[in-house]
């Protein structure tokens, strides 16, 4: 049984439904459940099962409405994860490692494409293209942003997604893959990992952007986020380079791999020497780490204008953890757009929208901060 994080209880799964900007309609009963199972041929999770029973959201067609939906549009909800893989089969030459060898003529190998998707694990919506993978009585499947074969871990598990979504609430829980073919996207095919290290290239050319590298890698992980031993020691040997002197700095920047172990405890220490942190937000708004979230936001926009990060990884980050984090600022909503636009054409084999990623990052920039909805 997958197990990463404590069994979600009626009650809890009631005080996060409390927070949530939707309506909340009565729960679920076991029969209810059941017959949705029976009708549509799936199992929720154990812990999906709980959340609905607690209660049902509506007022949005983003939430399925497992109690009067439309059949068929809740078909088809279920049916679009294997339909965008099987897009990808035909249009993009997607095909899974572990299948048997593709068949040279398209129409085979989406058969046998169908075939080998038929015993993998469904995965059930949640809200809009977010997924759980549907496995009875097991708990603590990350939350899935599904787009084709462009898959993202969007939750450690169905509480933390539901906190991070739609209350801003971060999380220190890491985000695990838990079904075998799901797992392939966010293990090593296509898609970005959000809750992994920013995967930028550092860009500090004087003493000044060495520091404040410094300080936007301690606002990361004053939200949460992690980092690789190394970001932070090439962080401590950028600055270093560029001159930037304290006691510790070539501690940091010194060390070997060996070593590794030591570079956030020496990282902590150059930022104190740095006076850095105590120039770091404070948690003061019923958004978490609101002031911390935009400046970052801010040095994520610099980083894909200036080429520093790929405008579809930097984009899911921003997407992540300030338009999701930030409760869906109206500023963010045209970049997060030209996001999923990207996305989808490098599904079609291109990427001619990067470029609007870079301009609208440009345009955030050029504007005051935070940008006024």
């Amino acid at each position: 049984m997958i197990k990463q994080s404590p069994h979600l209880t009626l009650e809890d799964a009631r005080k996060i439904q409390a927070q949530l900007r939707a309506e909340i309609g009565p729960g679920l009963g076991e029969r209810e459940l059941d017959a949705v199972e029976r009708r549509f041929g799936f199992r929720f999770s154990g812990d999906h099962r709980v959340f609905l029973s607690a209660g049902l959201p509506l007022g949005s067609p983003q939430w399925p409405d497992w109690r009067n939906g439309d059949p068929e549009d809740l078909a088809e909800r279920l049916a679009r994860p294997v339909e965008g893989v099987l897009f990808d089969v035909e249009h993009n030459g997607f095909w899974y490692p572990y299948w048997s060898p593709r068949p040279p003529e398209m129409s085979e190998a989406l058969l046998v494409a169908k075939a080998e998707l038929a015993s993998v694990p469904q995965l059930v919506p949640v809200y809009g293209h977010r997924y759980l993978p549907g496995t009875a009585g097991e708990w603590g499947h990350p939350v899935l942003s599904v787009h084709q074969t462009d898959i993202i871990f969007y939750g450690a598990d169905l509480a933390d997604y539901v906190r991070h979504e739609f209350t801003g609430g971060a999380s220190s829980l890491v985000a695990q893959a838990t079904v075998d073919f799901w797992s392939y996207f966010v293990e090593g095919g296509p898609g970005t990992d959000v809750t992994a290290p920013t995967p930028y290239t550092p860009y500090a050319v004087d003493a000044r952007e060495a520091v404040e590298n410094l300080r936007m890698l301690a606002l990361e992980r004053l939200i949460g986020r992690r980092h690789h031993p190394e970001q932070l020691i090439e962080a401590g040997l950028s600055a270093l380079l560029l001159d930037v002197e304290t006691e510790s700095l070539p501690l940091l920047a010194g060390l070997t791999r060996a070593e590794h172990a030591e570079a956030e405890g020496l990282f902590e220490r150059v930022v104190d020497e740095l006076g850095l942190a105590r120039q770091l937000p404070t948690d003061d708004t019923d958004v978490p780490w609101e002031s911390a979230r935009w400046e970052l936001v801010r040095w994520w926009l610099r980083l894909v204008v200036n080429g520093s990060l790929a405008a579809g990884p930097g984009g899911d980050v921003i997407t992540y953890e300030g338009w999701g984090a930030l409760a869906r600022p109206e500023p963010l909503r045209p970049l997060v757009e030209k996001v999923d636009a990207y996305w989808a054409a490098v599904h079609r084999g291109a990427r001619e929208q990067q470029d609007a990623v870079v301009a609208e990052a440009a345009r955030l920039l050029d504007g005051p901060w935070p940008p006024a909805a």
